[in-house]
């Protein structure tokens, strides 16, 4: 098992993440001709927020949102986007907004994986599951597949909140970057409590079949074990 991170360690990492990575990585697939993006001004997603797990196609658009530029307007300024780019792009950019600022966030969403991966997995995970790397499911899928098992993993993960009835995925897990004050408790049926506990140590806990809700704090998130098929 690997040394367990501190939660001000994976704050250090991400910052460092954030510092570390431009808009062009190991692996990625630029825009034929369109020259470098670094220097825009990039689009931050949305934070997925806490409890949250990754979801597939395009964000929910809300009603105050600006309309989006039409498919068959998403063109740089110079040379071309390809196919993967291209279906990033589709339903994300706004009218008026140049398409490779928005193509640039999902490429530094994937650069931030691809660092964080090398200092832990865990803690890349992680960071998909709690929202602190938003929007990661449609950058990996077009930008960056080969973190699809990052994505698949934090689709299974909890981070801190309350999960109850559909949302409560039975299995093993160990927490990631617990803080002194990390709790949970699982409850079943009633609210009788199934098990409980605190620790400001990495620590493994099975969410059994019988559980009707699953209450964590302080603990960042929760990553599953075992086949990660």
């Amino acid at each position: 098992m690997r040394h367990p991170f501190r939660a001000g360690a994976a704050v250090v990492v991400l910052t460092a993440a954030l510092a570390a990575c431009g808009s062009s990585s190991e692996g990625h697939e630029e825009a034929n001709g369109a020259g470098p993006l670094s220097g825009r001004t990039p689009v931050t997603a949305p934070s997925a927020g806490p409890g949250a797990t990754a979801s597939s196609g395009p964000p929910a658009r809300r009603t105050s949102e600006p309309p989006r530029l039409p498919t068959g307007e998403l063109t740089p300024a110079t040379g071309t986007f390809t196919k993967k780019q291209k279906e990033y792009l589709v339903d994300r950019v706004p009218q008026g907004m140049d398409p490779a600022a928005v193509l640039q966030t999902g490429q530094e969403t994937c650069d931030r994986l691809t660092f964080l991966v090398k200092v832990d997995r865990d803690t890349a995970v992680a960071a998909i599951v709690t929202g602190e790397i938003a929007d990661a499911e449609p950058a990996v899928a077009h930008l960056c597949s080969r973190h699809g098992d990052l994505v698949r993993d934090a689709s299974r993960g909890y981070a801190d909140g309350m999960y109850e009835g559909e949302r409560i995925r039975p299995g093993r897990y160990h927490d990631v970057t617990p803080t002194e004050s990390c709790t949970w408790q699982i409850t079943g049926a009633h609210g009788r409590t199934l098990a409980s506990g605190s620790s400001g140590k990495r620590t493994g806990i099975t969410v059994p079949k019988a559980a009707r809700a699953f209450t964590s704090t302080g603990c960042y998130a929760w990553l599953p074990e075992g086949d990660r098929g």
